[in-house]
């Protein structure tokens, strides 16, 4: 193990609302939806239509670039709809659960005793190598490329976010396993970071990996900011990334021979009466576990955390790769009474616009209004105080909007992932959608490379 690397650049957002160590018992939802529109960076083509029987792990749709790579369902049950919108776009396939969780076959094996093929066969064609994604341009990654590592980061740092430590316990077995199928599809190392101050013994106690120590605020937890400080990617360069709960989904299904997509969420937010973890499957509705459970008429529902996630409805589907789901006042009311220089000691700020510098660890229950619209694009240091890499964002951000290949090179755009961006929207005084902005810069420069 390396020494911990410590990094001063970042911000934690001190939001109420984290989600308490206990796993509560949910009534499982009968409606499911899986959107192509996760899997960043395929262009899919569906294979099933309305009234079909599926099992979990029976094939959906898959990747018209690459026919190989496949995606499931993750549940047992009826496709109901095959939902389309402008230009045929597909938006998601709706499927009712018929209870069983049902699954196809799959190999019952230890992965170190499979060769590279087998191991990558299985994957396949049981849709799990949907669950890993490359570095650079932050898309799902190409079965056929030999990525140079692997990278597992093993803890998340943003607001509210779950305690991997504590969804991981008792899965250590699983976790080696799926470490273990990962090493065989790369001649390169394995890395997985851990949390300095709270790293379990399931990381600690892995083999055949390399391991790494951050301390830091958010967003020490990105992996492409542990990827930048451990082995950064140069162009022609490829690295692949793979979120902990889903290594330990790839174990368990070559321990069982069985493929479930069963994760735990964490439920939290400041609108949440009892915010704590769920077992839920990707695709899942979300309406069990919010029913009842929302204190305010008027929030938001996420998937995923504050910063990064997805806006959905009270009855809307887990994100395939999320591991949150997020409630918090919508910033829907009308402007404040002296707006911005009215003295209050409710608001987070880091300018020390108000008291929150003062106040210690007190916890916000921040809503989503943005306090202000879109404007003039300034070169301001902001953004820099958050982005704990060797990059200067606000002059990459200027650059893909410029749409400037070269200069989008020089200044690191292989290095980074919308979610790098979230703090730099956060903070930033011209209110900049930053984040997709950055996913526009990586589309466009993949297409015109490709």
């Amino acid at each position: 193990m390396s020494g911990i690397i410590r990094l001063k650049k970042g911000l934690d957002i001190p939001l109420l609302g984290k989600a308490k160590e206990s796993i509560q018992k949910v009534e499982r939802s009968e409606t499911f939806s899986v959107r192509p529109d996760d899997f960043v960076g395929i262009k899919p083509k569906v294979i099933v239509k309305d009234g079909d029987q599926v099992k979990v792990g029976s094939v959906l749709f898959y990747s018209k670039m690459n026919p190989e790579l496949k995606f499931v369902s993750p549940v047992s049950g009826e496709v109901v709809s095959v939902n389309r919108g402008a230009k045929r776009k597909v938006l998601d396939i709706q499927i009712k659960s018929d209870g069983k969780f049902e699954s196809e076959s799959f190999v019952k094996a230890r992965p170190s005793e499979l060769t590279k093929e087998q191991v990558k066969e299985a994957l396949l064609n049981a849709g799990l190598f949907s669950f890993i994604r490359q570095r650079p341009f932050d898309v799902i990654a190409n079965p056929n490329d030999d990525p140079k590592a692997i990278f597992i980061s093993g803890f998340d740092s943003a607001p509210l976010a779950p305690n991997y430590d504590f969804i991981l316990v008792g899965r250590e077995e699983e976790f080696q396993l799926g470490l273990d199928a990962l090493a065989k599809l790369t001649s390169g190392k394995i890395h997985v970071s851990t949390n300095a101050s709270s790293a379990s013994k399931i990381f600690k106690m892995s083999k055949g990996v390399e391991l790494h120590e951050f301390s830091g605020p958010h967003p020490a937890g990105n992996v492409g900011v542990q990827i930048h400080h451990i082995d950064p990617i140069n162009k022609g360069e490829i690295a692949w990334c793979v979120n902990a709960q889903d290594v330990a989904m790839i174990g368990a299904a070559f321990k069982s021979g069985v493929l479930d997509f069963t994760r735990t969420i964490a439920l939290t937010g400041s609108s949440i009466k009892d915010p704590a973890y769920y077992k839920l499957v990707y695709g899942e509705s979300i309406e069990n576990i919010v029913k009842n459970n929302v204190k305010d008429e008027n929030v938001r529902y996420i998937s995923g955390n504050p910063l990064t996630g997805t806006q959905i409805s009270s009855n809307g589907a887990l994100g395939a790769f999320e591991s949150q789901v997020t409630v918090i006042p919508e910033g829907d009311k009308n402007n404040e009474f002296l707006g911005w220089i009215m003295p209050r000691l409710n608001k987070f700020s880091i300018n020390r616009s108000y008291f929150s510098w003062l106040l210690g660890k007190k916890e916000y229950a921040l809503d989503t209004n943005i306090n202000g619209g879109e404007r003039a694009f300034i070169l301001s240091g902001e953004y820099d105080k958050v982005f704990p890499m060797d990059i200067l964002p606000e002059f990459l951000v200027k650059a893909i909007i410029a749409q400037n290949i070269d200069e989008m090179e020089q200044l690191g755009i292989y290095e980074v992932a919308p979610e790098d961006f979230a703090l730099c929207e956060f903070v930033c005084t011209s209110k900049i959608e930053t984040q997709r902005i950055v996913r526009e810069g990586l589309d466009y420069i993949r297409q015109e490379l490709a």
